[in-house]
């Protein structure tokens, strides 16, 4: 009788558990709910980004002309201008769309989109990047703001239902989102400069006050806050209206739930109740809807920027699209994009980790 033969010792680590081979760590990543939204977010990206393109070859005007029109009368002769402007726009008017496509994705990958018509030593990159941020501020600022104000009164509303505080703040939320922001702050300038005389639109325009040197510094960041103000008012008018309502409704189908009553019957403390059970749970549904606003915001910043003369990235657009600098209006549209595209999938993730269901409901699927 042959002996029976011992098991081959199975390799482990300190705690007990077999070491994860690497198909199996490829495989996990493969199917992680973070990776397939990155790749979402890669491909719209991408898609968004080609459609400009196909949208900049139909656009009326080449480029290079453009350009070469522009130095040529600045002194320079015809045929030094057109080679001078094909080396700086980065495009050959007579290649096959294909090849100029797969050269544009070469220059979207590796940040070079060529440079700007009308400033020609600057690339497109460091133009747009020179508005981007304080779009990006004044939107952001003004949506930071929208969530405090919006969520807190909303969720008090829900608490206050039926009462006159609710009506009150349901007539105004729903008027701040039935306006648009440019008709309120406009408004807002009209009373405050021209009627009571009390709002320095003079002193407010533009981004920060001649003679004041950017730098972390409480002087700069004042003077900045107080030149985004009326931007960042405007931002928030909208953005405020829809957390109110949306935070109610949420928070009033939450109170209804059996888990709320069963805590109130074992005697919690309503703040802990309002924290742990309520809030919590309503802000499930308001989550999504941050990204949302932000990418209604930046596209509405066009509109903003120019009553307010505020020069952001949406006062930028307009100005190229006057001066037809085709490659400025194609790297905004598309940094504009990529911005709330990243921002949605930030606010994803982060509702993930809020809801684990959302990530185990997107394997099933």
């Amino acid at each position: 009788m042959t002996a029976p033969v011992a098991p081959t010792p199975q390799p482990s680590v300190a705690d007990g558990t077999p070491p994860r081979s690497a198909a199996s760590v490829v495989r996990r990543i493969w199917t992680s709910y973070a990776f397939r939204r990155i790749l979402q977010s890669l491909f719209v990206i991408w898609l968004v980004s080609t459609i400009t393109f196909l949208l900049m070859q139909f656009m009326p005007g080449d480029p290079i002309e453009i350009m070469a029109g522009r130095l040529n009368s600045a002194g320079m002769s015809h045929d030094q201008a057109l080679a001078t402007a094909a080396n700086l726009v980065n495009y050959d008017p007579n290649a096959s769309i294909g090849s100029q496509y797969l050269e544009f994705l070469k220059g979207l990958v590796t940040f070079d989109l060529g440079n700007s018509l009308t400033n020609p030593s600057k690339t497109v990159v460091e133009h747009v990047m020179e508005y981007l941020p304080w779009t990006l501020f004044a939107v952001g600022a003004g949506v930071v703001l929208a969530v405090i104000i919006g969520l807190s009164v909303g969720m008090a509303m829900a608490y206050r239902r039926n009462s006159g505080f609710d009506h009150a703040m349901t007539s105004i939320g729903s008027f701040l989102t039935g306006v648009p922001n440019y008709i309120l702050i406009a408004a807002v300038v009209v009373i405050g400069y021209t009627v009571l005389g009390v709002l320095p639109f003079l002193d407010m325009r533009g981004r920060i006050t001649a003679g004041v040197e950017p730098g972390f510094d409480f002087v700069f960041f004042g003077d900045a806050i107080f030149h985004a103000l009326l931007p960042i008012l405007a931002f928030a008018f909208t953005a405020t209206g829809s957390f109110m309502l949306n935070m109610k409704a949420a928070t009033t189908e939450v109170l209804t739930e059996d888990y709320v009553t069963v805590a109130r019957a074992r005697g919690l403390k309503p703040g802990r109740i309002s924290r742990s059970y309520v809030g919590r749970n309503a802000l499930l549904p308001v989550i999504p809807q941050i990204a949302l606003q932000m990418g209604t915001l930046v596209g509405g910043s066009i509109v903003i920027e120019q009553i307010l003369d505020y020069p952001g990235v949406g006062q930028m657009l307009i100005s190229a699209i006057s001066d037809r600098d085709y490659p400025v209006v194609q790297a905004a549209v598309i940094i504009l994009a990529t911005s709330v595209v990243i921002a949605s999938l930030i606010v994803d993730l982060i509702l993930v980790k809020v809801d684990p269901r959302i990530k185990s409901e997107g394997q099933d699927a």
